[in-house]
């Protein structure tokens, strides 16, 4: 164990067990999982991404790009889970990932032999010379492919619960360092609502992991007394353990807290984790700042370690690193390191320092206690297998190398203020040429930047500006002081400007010449050689670097490569850092579980099935079910045990149009339209006009998108003045209600309309065929003649039994048809009432199969062709736009290229040879085409089997339409081996004078 006595913030009274790679180790309450692992002398935890190099503890906190570790087992694994931000709990089982058979002995570090063949960019190069359009390129992808990745997530269903929720505040303070303490403290004595939040366990940040006294008492004495005031107060939340993530409009912040993370199971009642959606009229970004790595020769050894991650562990963890350690810096602050290292008891074998001169109090304390200081030098290659056992060290003018032996090699080059959420606003990060750091940009929302996160490295600078920001945003959001808040006495740092070494020189070359790899992303194995290598060939644009070579597209997001990597790239193009900027910075800051974005919406949650009224009767004949947008649709019903669907469907068609068949239609979007300004409001919404038409009839339908493309068809039926019913797919019933209620909210307020919608209120039921209007009179108090009720007609009805309804003449299959709308609870009782009505002419049930199926016979369009690339004219549906009236969709709807016979249009089609299928999705070509590449002429959007014609039929998307009525073309699906010759023909295969929808 290398737990120091007089160290640390851990309950040693409380021991807790914990398994890594199968063997069992010991911790205390209040690690977290790497400080475990390292005081257990654990050096490797992890391999590198490509390299399958060995890696160790990196950093302390969410930045880590090494220790990568599977957390838990079963259902419960959580894969890529950084080990620094793992509390530790007894029971705790962890595994190392992305190695085989064992992180000892990985077989994948062959790698490394060939590295020189595995370059920035590699997979793309792949494609290119003798290896492109060849059998081998698929060999590769499949290696390729199967190499990528960290670890790997269950299969197994999710068992724990997560929440949501969703809060106001005044002022909402990120990061619970000493600036965000010191922001909450002034933001709530003037009686704002705060909200303070930090992604520790444990508030007070650095105050935590280095040794600072504050108003004359070690500082994490300080956190707890502020931390006791805030939670005095009632207008103050404190919220541990919640990560902020994403920075959206309207000022909310997106947070995830872990709620039981540090338990081996959630207790009863608990969720895993809570989203929370926090809207703040003022928010103070008081995030900390990042330290960054130095980019030397084999500088990613286990023990090679950021400096102030090693403060970390030895004063919140009493865990020492290392026994003999070496500094490597350019700033002043890992002089700190040094000394906490020898008051521990570490031999610190040096301080390498790249600056020529290193002269303020802290260097000087460090060269009192007997510290070999050397300016002007770097670290230069590191040695060990596979861990850290020496360093040479080497002046950055050239000269002779020193050898240092060691086991810790604690390095900084300075720190970078996390940005990130400041950035995700559009505020462009500004360069800092005197801190050498990118700050926050001029806010684009209510918020400001405070303390290290604002460039102001120095305790005095992060409790001062933390205070001025605190109540600068109390203000901002109409509050006033009502005292005067004090900034706690601490000493006054002064400290020597800091001068980047983006890149320490190359060693001498080796016996076989050549220098060691320099990484500035540790995680996914990017290299200063790999930078200078896109840079070479035209990758010099910040973003196309990123995506090249990998840089920070880790787990980590580049938060320790980023920085460095663009840094070289700006020294490789001559030009300055601030020119060549930042990539994009983008929500997530932190990886966050899938857990959490769904909340309790998953599964039933989050799309509830819908069943009709009907469904158990369906359930007990159906042969499958099939979803229908949220409903569950029969498919068929078989006649007998082991019908198959194709023989069943068919059997149903062929039994529908020969007498009757009856379908259960409760999907189809129903929305109720009652107002003065229905009418109106209903012309605004379809294509085709409605102004002509009269109570009690229906109306064929077709709605358009802004862009003119078709969004959705259906029916409008008028049932009285003011008062209309229109229906909708079903794929389509929940936005087009959507779109309905945005429009009379939003785009047209002043329209008297209240739209309802009546989809699950009503039970609606289709009878179709030449028998279906004796089954209908049978039921139903109305005289459904041809006469009396005829086609498109609607009015409301009694059933014999008194069920009141609304009946309709429209049809969907061709047939002479009504369907039947009733209040839910007597849809069973209606649909058992039809099926007596029927037995006399043997009618038959008929699923979502038949349905189509008759629909495509009959060229009526659904939603494979309404895909959102069709227009009205593309369907056969031109004729219906008005010219008389505006509409939705109108202005766009005329303009050049959404007409014309170079377009994909509807058309029927049929096997040359009379018995072949034409497969849904299958692509059109000529019968006489050549060498690839092909044209495609279009593609198949349904097919099916006319019982009637005796033949397979299809409706497609053809280019020129129906002007190649009688052309033959090829319809192939190569993924199924499939070719077959087609005649085109057109949409409607039965009945196209529509003789039978009238009768």
């Amino acid at each position: 164990m290398s737990r120091i006595d007089g160290f640390g913030r851990i309950d040693r009274s409380k021991p807790l067990s914990f398994t890594f790679d199968g063997k069992t180790y010991q911790g205390f309450e209040g690690d977290t999982l790497a400080s475990a692992l390292l005081a257990n002398g654990v050096s490797l935890v992890g391999r590198s991404f490509k390299y399958h190099r060995p890696r160790g503890v990196f950093s302390a906190g969410p930045e880590e790009p090494n220790a990568l570790v599977a957390l838990r087992s079963g259902a419960r694994r959580e894969p890529n889970t950084r080990a620094t931000m793992v509390e530790l709990y007894d029971g705790l089982v962890a595994e190392s990932q992305n190695r085989w058979p064992s992180l000892a002995f990985d077989v994948q570090a062959v790698n490394q032999v060939f590295a020189r063949f595995l370059p920035a960019g590699f997979y793309y190069k792949t494609f290119m010379g003798p290896f492109a359009n060849t059998r081998l390129w698929m060999m590769f992808e499949h290696v390729i492919r199967r190499a990528a990745g960290m670890g790997s997530a269950t299969y197994e269903t999710d068992p724990d619960t997560y929440a949501r929720r969703s809060v106001h505040c005044d002022v909402l303070v990120v990061g619970g360092g000493p600036s965000g303490l010191s922001a909450a403290l002034a933001a709530s004595e003037t009686g704002a609502r705060v909200i303070l939040i930090d992604e520790h366990a444990e508030f007070g940040g650095r105050l935590r992991q280095d040794r600072y006294d504050i108003d004359g008492m070690p500082a994490a004495d300080w956190v707890a007394k502020s931390l006791a005031t805030l939670a005095s107060r009632d207008t103050v939340r404190l919220l541990s353990r919640t990560s902020a993530f994403g920075y959206y409009d309207n000022n909310m912040i997106g947070c995830v807290e872990r709620v039981t993370d540090h338990l081996a199971v959630p207790v009863d009642h608990k969720p895993r984790q809570r989203w929370w959606q926090i809207r703040a009229a003022q928010v103070v970004l008081a995030t900390g700042a990042l330290e960054q790595p130095l980019v030397f020769g084999n500088n990613d050894r286990p023990g090679v370690m950021l400096a102030g991650a090693v403060r970390a562990y030895l004063n919140q963890f009493g865990v020492l690193p290392g026994k003999r350690a070496v500094i490597f810096t350019s700033g002043d602050d890992a002089y700190r390191t040094a000394l906490d290292l020898t008051a521990a008891g570490a031999q610190v074998m040096a301080v390498v320092d790249s600056r020529d001169t290193a002269q303020s109090a802290l260097t000087q304390a460090v060269r009192d206690a007997g510290i070999e200081v050397l300016t002007g030098h770097a670290v230069v290659d590191t040695h060990g297998s596979p861990t850290l056992q020496r360093v040479d060290v080497m002046p950055l003018t050239g000269g002779t190398v020193r050898e240092f032996t060691c086991d810790l090699l604690a390095m900084s080059g300075g720190w970078q203020p996390s940005v990130h959420l400041s950035s995700q606003t559009g505020a462009k990060p500004v360069w800092n040429a005197e801190l050498s750091c990118f700050l926050p940009g001029v806010p684009k929302r209510p918020e400001r930047s405070a303390g290290s996160a604002a460039g102001h490295f120095t305790l005095y600078g992060c409790l001062s500006e933390g205070s001025v920001r605190g109540l600068e945003a109390a203000k901002a959001a109409g509050f006033s002081a009502t005292g005067t808040f004090a900034i706690p006495q601490v000493d006054i740092e002064r400290f020597a400007p800091t001068a980047p070494l983006w890149e320490a020189p190359d060693p001498p070359p080796g016996l076989f010449g050549g220098h060691p790899k320099k990484f500035v992303d540790h995680q996914d194995d990017v290299a200063a050689s790999d930078i200078q290598l896109a840079h070479r060939e035209g990758y010099i644009s910040v973003e196309h670097l990123k995506r090249y070579t990998t840089l920070g597209m880790g787990t980590d997001q580049g938060k320790t490569s980023n920085l460095t990597g663009l840094a070289i790239m700006a020294a490789l193009r001559g030009e300055p850092i601030e020119k060549v900027g930042t990539t994009t910075f983008r929500p997530p800051y932190t990886p966050i579980s899938i857990g959490a974005m769904g909340g309790s919406e998953r599964g039933q949650q989050y799309k509830p099935r819908r069943r009709s009224p009907m469904h158990d009767w369906h359930d007990a004949r159906v042969g499958e079910w099939v979803p229908a947008g949220l409903w569950d649709r029969p498919r068929h019903y078989p006649a007998t045990p082991g019908e198959s669907m194709r023989d069943a469907y068919i059997r149903e068609t062929r039994q529908t149009r020969g007498s009757v068949g009856i379908c259960d239609v409760t999907t189809l979007g129903k929305i109720d339209l009652q107002g003065p300004d229905a009418l109106d409001f209903i012309n605004r919404i379809y294509a085709n006009g409605f102004s002509n038409l009269p109570v009690g009839k229906v109306r064929y339908g077709l709605m358009l998108r802004e862009d003119g493309m078709v969004l959705d068809d259906g029916t409008v039926a008028r049932l009285g003045e003011t008062h209309y019913v229109i229906t909708t797919t079903t794929a389509n019933a929940v936005p087009v209600m959507a779109k309905i209620e945005f429009l009379l909210q939003a785009v047209w307020p002043e329209l008297k309309v209240k739209a309802t919608s009546v989809t699950e209120q009503y039970a609606a039921i289709a009878v179709a065929g030449p028998k279906a209007r004796e089954v209908m009179q049978r039921v139903v108090d109305l005289d459904v003649s041809n006469a009396a009720f005829p086609f498109m007609a609607c009015a409301p009805c009694r059933t014999k039994d008194g069920v009141p309804g609304r009946l309709f003449r429209i049809s969907f299959s061709g047939e002479l048809a009504y369907e039947i709308a009733v209040p839910s609870d007597y849809g069973q009782q209606v649909w058992d009432a039809l099926m007596a009505a029927g037995r006399e002419f043997d009618i038959v049930p008929y699923g979502l199969e038949a349905l189509g199926n008759m629909r495509i016979e009959k060229g009526h369009v659904a939603g494979s062709e309404l895909d959102g690339r069709t227009t009205a004219d593309d369907l056969g549906l031109g004729k219906m736009l008005s010219k008389k009236k505006d509409f939705i969709g109108k202005a766009l709807a005329f303009r050049p290229g959404m007409t014309g016979e170079t377009r994909k249009k509807l058309v029927g089609l049929v096997p040359v040879d009379g018995r072949s299928s034409l497969p849904n999705g299958s692509q059109i070509v000529s019968v006489d085409h050549t060498d690839p590449p092909v044209k495609m002429l279009g593609h198949v959007t349904a097919n099916g089997f006319s019982p009637e014609r005796n033949i397979p039929v299809a409706l497609a998307l053809l280019e020129g339409g129906l002007a190649r009525e009688g052309e033959t073309v090829l319809v192939t699906h190569p993924l199924k081996n499939i070719a077959v010759q087609a005649r085109v023909t057109g949409p409607v295969f039965v009945d196209p004078e529509g003789k039978r929808l009238h009768d």
